[in-house]
Formats: structure tokens, sequence, C-alpha cells
């Protein structure tokens, strides 16, 4: 077994991202990340402006979150407008040297002696935090990898800006220390064309060497719970609701399910796990009423769905997302953008037949492999229908899909394949493998 002797002193790794909470694909690729490093003997640390992850190591300042109201207050001022004035370069100052100044006693608490940035030096929202971070590695030089999820050229809402020269100077930063990572071709293409700066492509991962879990006393009711009946086909869209999911597309499979229906089923349930309004509401309202205006029975409790078990206020169960893919009949995946695919991952994990549109990753960096699935190009269609139908009436069709999806993934996209990943980044800042 491999193991990582230290040349330049780098034993503990800072995690700096605007938040470590939750089940947002940031968070939870972070911490798949965070496991491969401690097993590779470092110790971690972090840094964000709201946090649930360990508290004696981590610290928490509010200004880094992105939904802090200064910071909301200054990205509103920022964007959709080309000039900026005086008054709006001062408050972005102020909270740049704010959290510059909590950067540096980061450092130095916990000695860091690398630092690993999560979408923070990528996707700026939360600008101060971006510029504190360029500042603070360019004046120590600090080994950095910056792991890029989401560039602010893939999103329309930064397209207009009065803040271009921040944009450019650390969105992401041109620094000599600064190991750039991204997680899909398309971005390393554009990383390169748009800035001129290489990177490293390291896939999205999920651990596949552990059994998933099934079905437990704790979650035995979970149908009944979210009312779904024994004999209704169960629908999953392991998303939260926003724009790119494409959820309209999932709507209408169930909608042209309902129509097909078989003898033996009594309807179709579209159950929608997360919360909804990350991107406000609008996107929400869209949904609820195209669900209505094509009679789709929609499930919507995201009180009841969370990223562990729990209880709600009035004493009901809370179940994690992991209690919810053992019930499922099928999951729906049709994202008109992603960075790479979490839930992609996951539904494989969970041995469940899925639907997927053809996303520009999808096609580069997923479906070369072979993955047997109910493609969707765009829209769905009567071929899209007949397929997700094979997969839950013909149960050999089914075992054979998902038991091929489950070795494929496990080859190409598991825990080893990112511990391979980061020796390779380790061995560039300096570190010998023996």
């Amino acid at each position: 077994m491999y193991v990582i002797k230290t040349i330049s002193k780098i034993e503990q790794v800072g995690f700096v991202s605007t938040r470590f909470q939750g089940i947002d694909g940031v968070s939870l690729e972070t911490k798949k990340w965070v496991q491969v490093f401690e097993k590779l003997g470092f110790e971690t640390y972090f840094f964000s402006g709201l946090s649930d992850w360990y508290p004696k190591r981590s610290m928490v300042i509010p200004e880094a979150f992105f939904s802090h109201p200064e910071i909301v207050e200054i990205q509103e001022e920022c964007f959709g407008r080309t000039v900026r004035g005086e008054a709006l370069t001062g408050k972005i100052q102020a909270k740049r040297k704010l959290l510059k100044e909590a950067l540096y006693e980061f450092i130095k608490k916990w000695e860091i002696d690398l630092l690993v940035v999560e979408n923070a030096l990528t996707i700026p929202m939360n600008i101060p935090l971006g510029l504190a971070l360029t500042e603070v590695i360019a004046e120590t030089g600090m080994p950095t990898i910056a792991h890029h999820h989401d560039f602010v050229w893939e999103r329309q809402r930064f397209s207009v800006s009065a803040v271009n020269d921040y944009l450019s100077m650390a969105f992401p930063p041109d620094l000599p220390s600064i190991m750039h990572i991204t997680i899909n071709t398309e971005a390393r293409r554009n990383l390169s064309f748009r800035r001129g700066l290489s990177s490293i492509i390291v896939p999205n991962v999920f651990d596949y060497s552990t059994p998933p879990p099934g079905i437990d006393a704790y979650s035995a009711d979970l149908r009944e719970e979210l009312g779904i009946g024994p004999r209704d086909v169960f629908l999953l869209q392991p998303t939260r609701i926003v724009a790119r999911k494409g959820i309209e597309s999932a709507i209408e499979l169930a909608h042209r399910m309902e129509k097909t229906l078989p003898s033996g089923k009594d309807g179709v349930k579209l159950v929608i796990s997360h919360q909804a309004r990350d991107e406000g509401s609008t996107y929400y309202e869209r949904i609820v009423d195209y669900a209505k205006l094509l009679g789709v029975d929609l499930v919507l409790k995201p009180e009841r769905i969370g990223e562990e078990r729990g209880v709600t206020t009035d004493g009901k169960k809370i179940y994690s997302l992991f209690d919810v893919y053992p019930h499922a009949d099928f999951v729906t995946y049709p994202s008109t953008y992603e960075g790479f695919g979490n839930a992609f991952l996951e539904a494989i994990y969970f041995k469940k037949p899925l639907l997927v549109n053809r996303y520009s990753i999808f096609q580069t960096d997923i479906e070369p492999v072979g993955f047997d699935v109910a493609i969707m190009d765009t829209y769905i269609t009567d071929e899209t229908v007949k397929k997700v139908w094979t997969y839950i009436l013909h149960p050999d069709d089914r075992r054979k899909a998902v038991e091929r999806n489950f070795e494929l993934a496990a080859t190409y996209f598991s825990f080893p394949i990112l511990e391979r990943k980061i020796k390779s980044i380790l061995l560039n800042f300096g570190l010998s493998l023996f």
C-alpha cells in the first residue's frame, strides 16, 4: 500500500468554501475529498461562512457565506449593470479586508500547509471572499488546489457585470502556486480557452465499495408517509427545484406513464427530494403549476427528507435521502446542464434504473462509458416512455442494466480513482509517494 511521506511539511490541509452544510453538490463532493485526504494521513480543517461540520476544526465567518445579507446586497449591485459606484467598491473592499484577516488567522491557528478551495475561486457568489483568497495565496505562495465546480461563464446571470476586473483577478486567479482542478472535459477546455490556465480533470466519485443501505424498520413506512400506495409507480427526482434540472421533463414522463398505465398499477407519483428555493421561487411555482396542468401527482415534502434522519417540529419522521432511494421504482435525471452528475452516481449506487437527458457533460464524460439507461435528447418521446416501462415491468432487464451500471461506475467513478488523482496532484507540490 502506498503511503505519503512529507518532504515539504505539508501535513495540515485547510478546506475553504462559502458553506459546508447540507446536500448540495459541492459539499457532498468535498466530503469525499476530505475522506481521501484523511486516509492518506493528513489533518483537515475548515473555513466557511456556514457549517455544521467538525466544530472543533472549523472557523466560521458569517460574511464568507453567499447568503449573508451584506454579501447578497453586494452581489445584487454587481450584476445586471456595467458600471459600479465608488460606494460599492468600498463595500467590497471592506468585506475583502475582513475576510482576508480571517483567512490569515485560520492559516496561523492550525498551521495550514495546503489550501483546498472548493468553488470559492470559481463562481462569484461571494466576490469579497474570492478577492481575499487570491490576495492571501499571492502574498504567501501557499500551495493551493482550486477545485472548480461551476464557472462564472456557465451562469447567464453573471454575463452583465460591473466587476469584470474582479472576475478576471479572482474567478479563477492565475497564480503559480495554484493547481486548478476541473470536473469535466468541457470545463477544462473553457478554462484553457478563456483564462489560459491548464487544469487536471478529477471527476465526481462515489464510494461503491460500501454496500448501499436498504429498507429497515425506521424507513419501512416511507411510502405510506409520503402518500405513495403499494401499487403506485414511485418516480424519484433527487435534486433541487432549479431550472437547469429540467424537471418539466420528469413531469411529462409521469403524465405519459399515467396514460399508458398497465394493469396492476394504480398511478404514478413523482417525488422531488430537495428544498425548492435555492434560486428563488419562480421556477418552483412554474413546476407546481405545470404538474397541475398535466394532472401529475407531485409529492413535495422536503421537510420530511433531509441530510440525516430526525424529527420535525410536529413530531413526524425526517427521512434521509438514502432512506428514499431504496423505495423508488425509477429515478429521473433530465437535467439540461450539470457540472458532472452526483445524482446519476447515487442512482447507480442504489442500483436503480434511470432516465438521463443528454446534457453536454453526460455526452462527453459519462455516456462513452456505456451505461444502460433510458435516454432522452432534449425532450421525451414514446420510445423513452417504452424504455422506462421496460425497466419497471421486466425484472430481468432491470437487473442486467443496474448490475452493469454499478460495475462500470465502480471502475470509472469510485474512491480509488479519486485517491490516485489526489496522489498525483500532491506529487506536483513536492511530495514523495513510496
